[in-house]
């Protein structure tokens, strides 16, 4: 505990009302109980002036600007992970005020079991903002584009293979005559939405430009700007793993384990992390196992892994090169130095 801090605070935030617990850190005493309103002049007014605390909250939509806030009032504030808090969510007796007072008690007896994450600057979500964004119109846009090919194909036609970008002018061409004026609306809105989505391309790159690093990561052949602006934002700092190797798990790119006597089966990745980031990474591992992916040291280990690996073989290599993939621009990142796709290549000035 932080010198001078006595007194402990479970705060549960929900979207209208966050229920607060007020503990005595050194006899556990329940000193105060009740509700404050979720927003930034309300929590001001309550904990403003106040001596230091420690603020236990969870994970989810206002944790980030609330961590601040009260950050900035001189409070200690430990953001618990919401996913291995199981000992709330799995309370046969759960609402926000045994929540608070359940984060409160964790936070004064042992911290660590809050799993405590680090929060973002405000600049940084901003600029994550605009990824996510995109992001939501991307997967409009795939959603419209599935519906009018599915749509087409019930009358017994098909649509070319189109680009997406190409697709509302190019899809037009070959519509059914019966189905033109009931799918030209869709049309115009997939071609409004990609219009959209190339104005964002342009503040991607305008935000790589900002942060140079970003290049460095773009050497490898499948990272394009959003990927690696997204590894950027989401890292954050490149300093925070003390090993490369331990960017996997925090993207959730690890397999997950539920080992017990002679029973160890073979379970799916934890999920944990960045889920924009995590599919990105995911996409650029397609990339480079796939027909155009160049000849590198990553693609022949790829490759060589989805053949010993049976039916699902791979599946797997694809997680497997998502997450060697994450390691490598760690290593691009903090290093410095040139890519080298091919270790037997020699290395450029």
């Amino acid at each position: 505990m932080a010198k001078g801090i006595t007194v402990i605070v479970g705060l549960d935030l929900s979207d209208r009302f966050s229920s607060y617990c007020v503990v005595d850190g050194p006899s556990g005493e329940i000193l105060e109980e009740g509700k404050v309103m979720t927003r930034p002049e309300s929590l001001q007014t309550h904990f403003w002036g106040a001596p230091a605390m420690r603020v236990v909250i969870e994970t989810g939509t206002h944790s980030a600007w609330v961590a601040r806030l009260l950050r900035g009032m001189g409070h200690e504030v430990l953001v618990a992970d919401a996913r291995r808090l199981r000992f709330i969510y799995l309370s046969e007796r759960k609402d926000d005020e045994i929540d608070a007072r359940m984060l409160a008690k964790v936070g004064r007896l042992d911290p660590s079991l809050l799993h405590p994450i680090r929060t973002r600057s405000a600049q940084t979500d901003r600029e994550l903002a605009v990824l996510r964004s995109r992001d939501v119109l991307v997967e409009a846009r795939t959603k419209l584009v599935n519906s009018v090919r599915g749509q087409v194909k019930r009358t017994g036609h098909r649509l070319p293979r189109l680009t997406t970008d190409a697709f509302a002018a190019r899809a037009a061409e070959h519509l059914p005559d019966e189905l033109r004026p009931i799918l030209s609306p869709l049309l115009d809105a997939i071609a409004e939405i990609t219009a959209k989505i190339r104005a964002y391309d342009v503040q991607v790159e305008e935000l790589c430009r900002s942060r140079p690093e970003t290049e460095r990561l773009r050497q490898v052949k499948g990272v394009g700007p959003v990927t690696s602006l997204a590894y950027v934002l989401v890292i954050e700092d490149q300093c925070r793993f003390t090993k490369s190797r331990h960017v996997g798990p925090y993207l959730g790119l690890t397999s997950r384990r539920d080992a017990s006597g002679e029973s160890d089966p073979q379970l799916g990745i934890t999920r944990a992390g960045d889920k924009l980031l995590r599919r990105l990474l995911v996409g650029s591992a397609h990339y480079i196992l796939g027909p155009f992916g160049p000849d590198t040291d990553l693609r022949r280990w790829g490759l060589a892994h989805a053949a010993r690996g049976g039916d699902r073989g791979k599946k797997r290599a694809v997680v497997a090169v998502a997450r060697r993939l994450a390691v490598l621009l760690h290593r691009l990142w903090i290093g410095g130095e040139n890519y080298r796709p091919l270790r037997a290549e020699p290395a450029t000035a």
